[in-house]
């Protein structure tokens, strides 16, 4: 497949909230400068939902796609032409790409790409899982699970309310889910897979009871890394899945989906984040 648009300029972007945090630019420009893609360029911008329908009229024909962090990923979708099958099974966006013909379409990497970093260290299938939290991640989570988890899924979460949430997700995407409160989260690490999606500092008190021989974590969080769950993970042998593995391969998805070449540079993607994480 050839880059779109031949050798004119082309524009990507990260947009969110704040979003002077964000990986993807060095994401992004690693894969453009491994495609040789020099007409191309990525940046950010905060931008908040109030703010997102005027930076949408600006938009002109150079610019080839969005990424999308929150708060905008469910705000975009009055804005956009066609929602892919995916995005919509979680009412999610955090990809826009613009069409050669002026349309705008919105999907979602960060299940494909849960599922693509899983099968990068050999979890293909389980027979259930947990996860821990119930936030938007969560949703991404389960839908995720839905490709991969033959049995039921147990959520740990803090409020009846949430709870009530994630068993509305799982009747959505299909998925067998039960619900335990967070002073149970360390039950969770008898499931073969265990995904975090908490903010921050959430679950390190629960990592002095990481089971010997446990599963598989994946464990959201990038920054910093490792968290402290995922380091008495490994230290107990259990296989570790983190932040940056579903970082990269989203953006490989989002970098296709944009350019229009396959397959997206992975490895230089990822070692561009890690020499980022380490930089800062």
């Amino acid at each position: 497949m050839t880059a779109r648009a031949g050798t004119d300029p082309r524009r990507a972007a990260v947009l969110g909230s704040p979003i002077a945090h964000s990986l993807s630019p060095v994401l992004h420009r690693a894969a453009y400068a491994e495609l040789g893609l020099t007409h191309w360029t990525y940046d950010r911008y905060d931008v908040d939902e109030t703010a997102l329908p005027g930076f949408f009229e600006r938009m002109d024909e150079t610019w080839a796609g969005l990424s999308l962090t929150m708060p905008l990923k469910r705000a975009v979708i009055p804005l956009l032409d066609e929602i892919t099958e995916t995005a919509a099974s979680v009412e999610a966006v955090n990809t826009v790409v613009l069409t050669d013909d002026g349309r705008r379409v919105g999907g979602n990497t960060d299940i494909p790409g849960m599922v693509a970093a899983l099968r990068e260290r050999g979890v293909e299938r389980v027979d259930s899982a947990a996860i821990l939290g119930a936030g938007a991640t969560a949703s991404s989570a389960l839908a995720a699970l839905s490709r991969i988890c033959a049995g039921p899924v147990t959520a740990y979460v803090r409020s009846e309310a949430r709870a009530a949430e994630m068993r509305v997700w799982g009747e959505r995407l299909g998925v067998d889910v039960r619900t335990s409160p967070w002073s149970d989260a360390t039950e969770a690490f008898r499931a073969p897979l265990v995904i975090a999606t908490t903010p921050a500092g959430t679950t390190d008190a629960l990592a002095a009871a990481v089971p010997d021989r446990p599963g598989t974590l994946f464990d959201v969080l990038y920054d910093p890394w490792p968290t402290a769950l995922a380091a008495a993970w490994s230290a107990r042998g259990g296989a570790v899945v983190g932040g940056l593995d579903l970082l990269v391969h989203q953006a490989v998805l989002q970098v296709e989906q944009m350019t229009g070449l396959t397959p997206a540079p992975l490895a230089a993607m990822r070692a561009a984040g890690e020499q980022a994480l380490g930089a800062s």
